[in-house]
């Protein structure tokens, strides 16, 4: 079974500090690769729109991507409605197998 990638596209919310959202999701980045299952999990912000960003992440499997919005530092970044879901893409490494 291959790993699960995920892209994902997400922006800040109407009225959301954008240094305090940057903090929170540099937080979130080390807290998310410490958990089982985390392969990589990286957040980069766009240059041409700094209120937007793109979240690169791999895990072993669903389950473990299902743990990490169980996660209490997940649950703990979402309650603060820094920023919403734009896109999710759940994509394949190998588009050749």
């Amino acid at each position: 079974m291959s790993n699960l990638w995920i892209s994902a596209g997400i922006e800040l919310q109407d009225g959301a500090d954008l240094q305090k959202t940057k903090n929170a999701l540099s937080q979130l980045v080390e807290d998310t690769l410490k958990e089982p299952g985390c392969i990589r999990f990286e957040i980069l912000q766009q240059q041409d729109k700094p209120q937007c960003f793109t979240l690169w992440e791999c895990w072993t499997d669903d389950d473990a991507l299902k743990a990490h919005f169980a996660a209490p530092h997940t649950k703990a970044y979402l309650a603060q409605d820094f920023t919403k879901v734009n896109y999710i893409e759940r994509l394949q490494l190998n588009i050749g197998e």
